[in-house]
């Protein structure tokens, strides 16, 4: 359980089996300290009932931490040493579409995730806000033909957290894409975003680019909405579309440029 969830208490009380708790700021059986969180991944020390150990996760976030303790916490109870915890960790990639880098060897870092709802917004935005360097770049849309009252709320968080926003088209479906793009722009205006901080690009191919090419050193460019999906839904078509795709194309691109 975690011990930083005020919620596990209730829930220790309901069982009678063995219980291992897990934290980051609460005392716990398995607990990180020293985490350090960087575009790179994230880095932290373990103190467990079975040793203390430093740890390494490709990850990023430290929502990843705390998944991490998660998976300890369940290898220490099946008696899996921590040596072979530790490597299996420092072997784990990016699960697709969930907060998935995409590296062609550039100087800034780009993600894609699903995160199509405030609640999956504000949590990808923020875990990103946590390790940020340079400038966060946030390309996202939402989709048509649903409910349009989150479409304001989460460009508000887009610009709480973003440097510049980039609001371009998810799945219109047979909505109109640029009242899809409006109502998300309303959001941007409610949080007090100026103008030259956000674009509209309903092409999504375009805004992808668009954000590659304005990204410098540092700089994370967050891809959210679509994360592991390989279409798009225009009208009554299913197109083959991939942000993880389109993103690698267009930093392939940026380099051969930057080279010549």
């Amino acid at each position: 359980m975690n011990a930083d969830d005020d919620a596990s208490a209730y829930f220790r009380d309901l069982t009678s089996a063995q219980v291992i708790t897990y934290g980051i700021h609460n005392a716990a059986d398995v607990r990180a300290a020293e985490i350090q969180l960087t575009s790179r991944g994230t880095t932290f020390m373990l103190h467990s009932f079975s040793g203390t150990m430093a740890m390494e996760l490709k990850l990023v976030g430290m929502f990843n931490v705390y998944n991490a303790l998660a998976a300890i916490s369940t290898a220490l109870a099946e008696r899996i040493p921590l040596e072979a915890i530790r490597q299996g960790l420092a072997d784990l990639t990016s699960v697709p579409g969930r907060m998935e880098v995409i590296d062609e060897g550039q100087e800034f870092l780009v993600l894609a995730d699903y995160a199509h709802t405030p609640d999956g917004l504000d949590k990808a935005l923020s875990a990103v806000r946590e390790f940020a360097e340079g400038k966060i770049i946030t390309v996202f849309g939402c989709g048509g033909d649903r409910d349009r009252t989150k479409r304001p709320l989460m460009g508000q968080l887009a610009a709480k957290y973003s440097d510049v926003v980039i609001i371009t088209s998810d799945n219109p479906r047979s909505e109109d894409p640029v009242r899809i793009l409006k109502d998300i722009e309303r959001g941007l205006h409610e949080h007090g975003a100026c103008e030259a901080s956000y674009v509209l690009i309903e092409d999504r191919r375009q805004a992808i680019v668009r954000a590659i090419e304005i990204s410098g050193p540092g700089d994370i460019v967050l891809i959210a909405g679509k994360g592991h999906e390989t279409y798009q839904l225009i009208n009554d078509c299913t197109l083959h579309f991939d942000d993880r795709e389109e993103a690698r194309e267009a930093i392939r691109q940026k380099m051969m440029a930057g080279r010549q």
